[in-house]
């Protein structure tokens, strides 16, 4: 089993989402999507992108540490 920072997604409502994606991103959340389903349906990439975004923002120090500061 590969280790992957992302867990579970959740089965939420849908939503759209209209962005422009570099071909080499979009490939790499592809293999992300395939590889974190283990075995079952791949994951789109347009459903990869907010808990994505949400680990990011809730790891970066640098963020929390301004945010707390600009209170």
């Amino acid at each position: 089993m590969t280790k992957l920072k992302l867990g579970p997604i959740a089965d939420d409502k849908p939503m759209k989402i209209a962005l422009e994606l570099p071909a080499a991103l979009h490939r790499d959340l592809t293999d992300y999507g395939r590889l974190l389903a283990e075995g079952g349906a791949p994951i789109e990439p347009a459903k990869l992108i907010v808990p994505m975004l949400e680990r990011f923002i809730s790891s970066d120090r640098g963020f929390a540490k301004a945010r707390r500061t600009t209170g």
